[in-house]
Parts: C-alpha cells; structure tokens; sequence
C-alpha cells in the first residue's frame, strides 16, 4: 500500500498574547489509501488540532504534511482550499447544512465551487443520494428530516467531488444510539468501495468500526494500534 497521508514532525503553537501553547509535539503519521483510522483522545489532546491539519484547514508551526505526494505544509489560503474541495470531503457532527437549500441543493453545492455544470451537478448528487439511500429525500429542506438524514446528506455532499479522503469530525455525537449504528455501518460500506477514512472521536463504540485506532495524549501519540476485530473479519 501507498501512503496518501504522511505527516513528519509535525508542531502546532497557538499564541495567546504572550503565551505559546503547544497543541502537537513532533507527530508523525503515515496513513495509507483505502485505509480505515479512528483518531481518539480526551479534550486537549490535540485530535481537533490534528483533524485541521490533516483537512487542510490550517498549516503547521514545523514539521511536513504530506498529502497524495503534494507537500501541503506551506501552502496559502487559496491553496489549501483548493486542494479542501478536491481531496477531501468532510463530515461534520452539526451537519453543516444550508438550511434554505434542500438536500439536492446541498449535496450539489462543492460541485458548483468546482466548476461542474448544472446538468452534471444534478445526475451526481441524485446519484449520490440514492447511494446513502435518500433518493425520496431531494427535495426535503435540513429542518424536514431527522438527524439521521441530515448526516446521510452530509455525508453524500462529502463524496459529490469523489475524494481520496472522507474526514469526519464525531459524526454521530448529536444522534441516537441506533441512528448512530446506521449511519456507522454507512462508513462501514463507503470504506468497503475503496474509500480512506479518518474519524475523530471520542467513544469507543465509533472507533471499533476502524481497522486502526490513533490515540493521543497532550499532544502527542499514546498509542497506534491495529484493531484486530476488525483486520480479522476483513481477512475472512
């Protein structure tokens, strides 16, 4: 397998007045195509730091990120958004829907930043709607459906733009135990179709569903294990 994620001594410092706090200390990372990571740790353990970093949503204070062979570590703003909509598609736990626009609208929303045409916008997200199984769902606004919905809408926008990444930041932190277990097994499949992706969270049931499991601890890798749950079913 290729690495499309390495990340090489990687700090990042906030600066607050006068102060410097480290959020990552030195990290390095290397994360394969089609492979299939939780990233865990408590609160200011630096796992949202990482996710920013690994999105392109922010650069690092040292250290090189390096994503599908292109060194994104020094780019600017315009860059980095660039490399955002083509590369990865993101998933949020508050959904991040434009509540005036209805699903389709949604979904077909980074396919207009990309340059699509209209009419190739609209076969796509309708595809892509059918494949997290809300076809008779297009037309409902965010505030018509349920929270399940809204994150299978989410994640359809997340593959419109067909990216090597789907990073999702606790996708079921606002959802039901079993909506949560759907919208996991969802993952489960995209995965299956070849996709690589990375989760932040912060329960355990969430993270099984991964082959690899990155925990962290003040800014730093506690530990990086294989889950062998998973990796065994996969080799049956």
């Amino acid at each position: 397998m290729s690495n499309i994620i390495t990340l090489e001594k990687i700090v990042k410092d906030y600066y607050i007045g006068k102060i410097t706090v480290t959020a990552l200390r030195s990290i390095s990372l290397a994360i394969n195509k089609n492979e299939y990571v939780a990233i865990m740790g408590p609160s200011g353990s630096g796992k949202s730091t990482l996710m920013n970093l690994i999105g392109c949503l922010d650069t690092p204070t040292e250290g090189n990120y390096t994503l599908n062979g292109k060194d994104v570590s020094k780019h600017d703003d315009n860059q980095l958004a660039d490399i955002r909509n083509k590369e990865i598609g993101f998933v949020f736990q508050t959904f991040n829907l434009l509540p005036r626009y209805n699903a389709l609208e949604n979904v077909m929303l980074p396919l207009i930043y990309a340059g699509v045409s209209k009419n190739e916008r609209l076969i796509r997200a309708k595809e892509v709607l059918d494949s997290v199984g809300l076809s008779d769902r297009i037309e409902h606004k965010p505030n018509e459906l349920s929270g399940g919905q809204r994150q299978r809408v989410a994640l359809a926008r997340a593959l419109i733009n067909k990216p090597s990444i789907i990073l999702a930041d606790e996708p079921t932190g606002n959802l039901d135990s079993k909506t949560s277990l759907d919208i996991m097994l969802l993952f489960d499949e995209i995965h299956r179709l070849g996709n690589t992706i990375i989760i932040v969270t912060h329960e355990d049931f969430i993270a099984k569903h991964a082959e690899r499991i990155i925990k962290l601890m003040d800014g730093e890798i506690e530990s990086d294990l294989m889950n062998e749950e998973v990796t065994k079913k996969a080799s049956i």
